[in-house]
């Protein structure tokens, strides 16, 4: 199959991975009344992408497909624990750990990653998503531009719809700020990687912690975060 199908696959909404169910504080961001229309949606998206995508985990991403392509497992295993001491949250470190483990699920039945990487994957302890999903699109031969891309573009399709259900926004409204999350891409794409060569990763981002923490608490929700 050729990599361009496989960033497609990868990026798709219907990968059985569970991203759907989650909002990554969007629905808690919708109760307090911070995210209420469309112009509030798209910015808020915006700048999740530029502050929690960009500089955490497109730019872990980065690192973790080089890591992967020479089979460096300590390297591995320090972005691993990076990601799950980072996610401030319980949601958040919940929803890692679950499409970590679904999309390694897929990897092993599709035949994805061969076998060895697979054990490799498991032998992290608990395989967060970040990490499992450069794995695929190491597998994928993709240039790592194409990877990170698909990653943030299937990122920004769950987020998008996310928004519509629980803002709630239209299916034109939907279209404009996936458009908006499509045109910043690129340069986001461009910065995770000079980050990834710098090596600095970063996750602070209090307000979405703040967020996702009262999400846990919420009375009335559609998502699991």
């Amino acid at each position: 199959m050729s990599a361009l199908l496989q960033l497609m696959w990868l990026a798709s909404p219907a990968l059985p991975i569970g991203g759907f169910s989650y909002s990554e504080g969007l629905e808690s961001a919708v109760e307090h009344g911070r995210v209420h229309d469309e112009a509030s949606a798209a910015e808020w998206l915006s700048q999740q992408l530029a502050l929690t995508q960009t500089r955490g985990d497109l730019a872990l991403t980065a690192r973790a497909i080089a890591a992967w392509a020479c089979a460096d497992l300590s390297g591995l295993r320090v972005l691993n624990d990076w990601v799950l001491q980072t996610r401030e949250s319980a949601e958040l470190r919940l929803q890692s750990e679950q499409m970590g483990r679904s999309l390694l699920d897929w990897l092993r039945n599709h035949h994805t990653a061969s076998a060895e990487q697979i054990l490799q994957c498991q032998a992290l302890g608990q395989p967060t998503y970040p990490l499992v999903m450069a794995l695929a699109l190491a597998s994928s031969g993709a240039a790592l531009p194409d990877a990170l891309m698909a990653y943030s573009f299937g990122w920004a399709e769950n987020m998008v719809s996310a928004a519509i259900k629980s803002a709630p926004l239209g299916q034109s409204s939907g279209q404009r700020i996936l458009a908006r999350l499509a045109a910043e891409t690129p340069a986001a794409v461009a910065r995770a990687m000079t980050l990834a060569e710098q090596d600095q990763a970063q996750a602070f981002s209090p307000m979405l912690a703040v967020l996702s923490a009262r999400h846990e608490t919420q009375y009335s929700r559609l998502f699991r975060s």
